[in-house]
């Protein structure tokens, strides 16, 4: 009875906590939508958590109509070439770190998760004066280097870690098969890391669209601008437009929910393999 009584007690206090989260995370969610149905002047003249006396979807319309998708593209682009290329550098990295015993392993490991600990802004200026040396400014692409070098150091701690839990004996039985190294990487290890390859796919996805800061920077034009510069398109000499600026949030928020509803379990499954294993 005693057992039940701290096993209910236990599960209501996790329910109570995920609905006070949800209710945190999903506040300002709705709030983004409601403004963004309402009109210019009635957000000005009416409470702010009113509802719409009309529900102005032409606000969306609007956003749809103009250069919104030119902002999805670069933003589907930088982000999914980043991706890639961060998950094949990181699982590379982590692979050799974790598998192979060499003199510098540790070092070289500390190097690494050392740019964990290097402030992002701290890096504007001398990444503005790199890509501007090399004629990539004002470019989609002049974001990929940075998004992608910021993102090395977590990927690789995270995959090498998880790498580590993969049993040797069946690296051991490929090279009695005859598999060469680069075929063990992407036979066995790469295939048995799905798990986590696609925690980090989702986590940096997440991250790197909703990135404002070298986006903002590195970039001029509205021609090569990414989703969350958006907004900008929105905002006049005297006052901002603020039901189109949060119709724009909604549309550049919803992508993202789309990807973690599809691809929670795939993130919930590599989090817990990587929890049991260690």
């Amino acid at each position: 009875m005693k057992k039940k009584m701290k096993f209910s007690f236990g599960k209501g206090t996790v329910l109570i906590f995920a609905i006070l989260w949800l209710i945190v995370s999903g506040v300002p969610f709705l709030f983004v939508i409601n403004t963004g149905l309402k009109d210019q002047f009635e957000t000005l003249t009416n409470p702010i958590w009113s509802l719409p006396k009309i529900f102005k979807f032409s606000n969306f319309a609007e956003v749809l109509s103009g250069d919104f998708f030119i902002y999805f593209r670069n933003s589907i682009l930088v982000v999914s070439i980043s991706v890639i290329l961060i998950i094949l550098i990181s699982s590379m990295a982590a692979y050799v770190l974790s598998r192979f015993k060499f003199k510098f392993n540790k070092y070289i490991l500390l190097l690494i998760l050392a740019g964990m600990a290097v402030p992002m802004h701290v890096t504007l200026i001398p990444i503005y004066l790199l890509v501007n040396k090399i004629g990539l400014y004002d470019s989609v692409f002049a974001l990929v280097g940075p998004y992608v070098a910021m993102s090395i150091p977590l990927s690789v701690f995270i995959l090498t870690e998880f790498m580590r839990t993969i049993p040797k004996e069946l690296e051991e039985a490929a090279r009695i098969d005859g598999c060469s190294t680069k075929k063990i990487f992407w036979k066995v290890i790469l295939p048995l890391s799905k798990p986590g390859i696609s925690t980090l796919a989702i986590y940096n996805s997440v991250i790197l669209w909703n990135e404002f800061s070298f986006a903002l920077v590195l970039t001029s034009s509205q021609q090569n601008r990414t989703l969350p510069l958006a907004i900008w398109e929105y905002q006049g000499q005297y006052a901002s437009n603020t039901p189109m600026i949060m119709a724009v949030l909604t549309l550049t928020t919803l992508p993202m929910i789309v990807v973690y509803l599809f691809g929670q379990d795939k993130m919930t499954k590599g989090m817990m393999a990587g929890a049991l294993k260690g």
